[in-house]
């Protein structure tokens, strides 16, 4: 038997303002501290020794996932970072208010670019301070890696093949806790629960709820939100 355990990250300063943030590295919100903190008490409750830690390059997720540990009482914990499990980047939209795009573009174009399977933004200019090419964090990766806009699609494409290198490959009698962004963790679910490209834009991922999962020989066994008061809907199931 395995658990896995998705976190999506706290309320970010940017989900606050209602703004796209995608690859903009931008920190937790106080709200989001708070569900930080919630979600490691929901995790402490399950008694797991866990094996692995997984994130993204992005501080809303690592410190979602620090604030997790601390809760835990788990120090000098080996916490593997990986870019691939950024959430997904808005292209031009990075750093816009929905509501303002809404009014601008209608509610029906930015819905299709928040939600459809395939249809990215335009791409974000490369002089843009938002552009990851200009954001510290990222100065590792490589130059090819880094998008300038991403379809849910494209999204997928990237963290699918380090899933199942990276993650899938270690969950045999295993316990691995993630804490990554909300589009990053729908493909993850997509593969997992093997949905569909019109369903899975549905999946709504709740900041700070952590999607318990557990498995036998990589076929899941049972899955819930561990915070029942904030239950979304998994379609999945």
């Amino acid at each position: 038997m395995s658990n896995l355990i998705l976190v999506r990250h706290g309320q970010s300063e940017w989900n606050l303002e209602n703004r796209f943030t995608g690859w903009v590295d931008v920190d937790l919100a106080q709200k989001g501290k708070l569900e930080a903190c919630k979600a490691g008490e929901l995790i402490k409750e399950k008694k797991i020794n866990f094996d692995y830690f997984f994130t993204s390059y992005q501080k809303r997720a690592i410190n979602t996932l620090k604030l997790i540990l601390n809760t835990l009482r788990i120090k000098d914990a080996h916490i593997i970072k990986a870019w691939q499990l950024n959430e997904r980047h808005y292209g031009s939209l990075t750093g816009l208010n929905k509501d303002e795009m809404k009014k601008k573009l209608g509610e029906k174009k930015v819905h299709e670019f928040r939600r459809s399977w395939d249809v990215p933004p335009d791409p974000l200019n490369k002089n843009n301070p938002y552009h990851p090419v200009n954001i510290e964090a990222y100065k590792d990766i490589p130059l090819e890696n880094i998008p300038d806009t991403e379809s849910l699609k494209d999204t997928y494409e990237r963290v699918l093949p380090y899933f199942t290198k990276e993650i899938q490959s270690k969950l045999i009698n295993k316990n691995i806790l993630i804490s990554a962004h909300g589009n990053s963790l729908r493909a993850i679910c997509k593969f997992l629960f093997n949905l569909s490209d019109d369903k899975i834009p549905k999946l709504e991922i709740p900041t700070g709820n952590p999607l318990f999962i557990s498995l036998d020989n990589n076929r899941i066994i049972k899955c819930y939100y561990l915070d029942n008061e904030r239950t979304k809907d998994l379609i999945a199931f």
